[in-house]
């Protein structure tokens, strides 16, 4: 079998298969659209009987069905998969069991999982991997044949077992095979630094989970006051900020605005929801900068573009990931499931972050994209922060 025919064979079944799921999701979908759906799903049909019965041999129909609702959901968004009985009932053993895991957030990008951010002080940031780096598979397994759902799942396991994955870095050409033991990864403290003689308060919060958005509370409470009478400045390092509650990213985001649209949440069937800033009780106009990076995800993503949105402070770094939407499992009477994003969170300009993700009015590259990857991690001389010298000197010219 060709190669350019299997890939034909695919991507029959997967128009044919989106038809079909698309049909029988939406019972309530108006008539003329039933009757552009149906032609098509005959041709289709019919392609699928020539090669069943006029094929050189048999096709397993059943792993093309399968690969072809895994391409099926993938070509949707990175967070929509498809599981299998067999996976699905994995997936929710392991959702109710909870389990160690290696300090890695992933998503997929270019077909494969991508490194979005690694934990500090995680057994993957020991081992050195960084956020951009790819995931080509996970023990024996492609990560370009698992959903994202599985890749996630496969990641994770009892604390003390070990995780073998194949890593894809950047300007080096065999991937490099590191063993991980899984442990309960604990997302450190929020961070904090005076600098310009105390004039500015440096907070990085490791995410943006209830717990570490009350310390940064705490934290610019302070501001103006006893030991921190001098410190009239916040520069918020949100980079590799990919974890925690987009709850939690628009409350944040509310701590430094007075009005104004923080982000606003839409699906086709989900109801809309506008996230609108309440005057802060305790933090008004205070200079602000914000540092962002490839590895600002989700909750990360909607603080900066709020502060960009509403020009209440500079964005200083890389565009970020590019993440932001709500899921919902549906389960299917085979005992398969959906994993479907049914709303995506849009910046105060209306733009989806999904899709646009955040661009920075500061732009610096970081000096990771400089470093050799042919080295191990451990013999990586340190480097300078250009982007963390640029918040600084942006604040610097910015008057309390």
């Amino acid at each position: 079998m060709s190669k350019s025919f299997q890939r034909s064979i695919f991507g029959v079944s997967v128009l044919l298969l989106l038809l079909t799921v698309w049909g029988s999701l939406r019972s309530n979908v108006r008539a003329d659209q039933k009757d552009g759906a149906y032609p098509e799903m005959e041709v289709y049909s019919e392609v699928l009987n020539k090669i069943q019965n006029d094929y050189v041999v048999d096709p397993n129909m059943n792993n093309v069905t399968v690969g072809a609702l895994h391409g099926l959901l993938e070509s949707l968004d990175s967070d929509s998969s498809y599981l299998t009985p067999v996976e699905y009932k994995l997936y929710k053993q392991h959702l109710s069991e909870g389990t160690a895991q290696v300090g890695l957030n992933v998503s997929k990008r270019y077909g494969y999982a991508t490194v979005v951010s690694v934990v500090k002080g995680s057994p993957a940031d020991k081992e050195g991997i960084e956020d951009g780096d790819l995931i080509e598979a996970i023990g024996n397994q492609s990560t370009r044949e698992l959903s994202l759902a599985m890749i996630r799942l496969l990641l994770e396991g009892p604390a003390g077992t070990n995780v073998t994955i194949s890593v894809v870095r950047p300007r080096k050409p065999e991937p490099d095979k590191i063993t991980m033991t899984r442990s309960n990864v604990t997302v450190p403290a929020v961070s904090d630094q005076l600098y310009e003689n105390a004039s500015i308060l440096y907070l990085k919060p490791n995410a943006l989970t209830k717990d570490r958005v009350n310390e940064i509370e705490s934290k610019l409470k302070g501001l103006g006051k006893g030991e921190n009478k001098e410190t009239k400045k916040v520069l918020l390092d949100l980079r590799d900020v990919a974890v925690g509650d987009e709850a939690q990213g628009i409350r944040l985001a509310n701590f430094f605005l007075q009005s104004g649209t923080i982000a606003s949440l839409s699906g086709q069937k989900y109801p809309s929801e506008t996230f609108t800033a309440e005057k802060s009780k305790f933090l008004t106009a205070v200079p602000l900068v914000v540092l962002v990076n490839h590895g600002t995800s989700g909750p990360g993503e909607l603080v900066a573009a709020a502060i960009l949105g509403n020009k209440r402070g500079d964005v200083v770094g890389d565009r970020t990931f590019g993440e932001g939407s709500v899921q919902k499992t549906m389960e299917l009477p085979d005992g398969s499931a959906l994993i479907l994003s049914v709303a995506k969170y849009a910046a105060p300009d209306g733009k989806k972050i999904q899709d646009e993700a955040v661009q920075p009015n500061v732009v610096v590259a970081s000096n990771d994209d400089d470093q050799d990857d042919t080295q191990p991690a451990a013999q990586k001389a340190p480097h300078a922060d250009d982007q963390l010298d640029k918040g600084l000197a942006v604040l610097k010219q910015k008057a309390a």
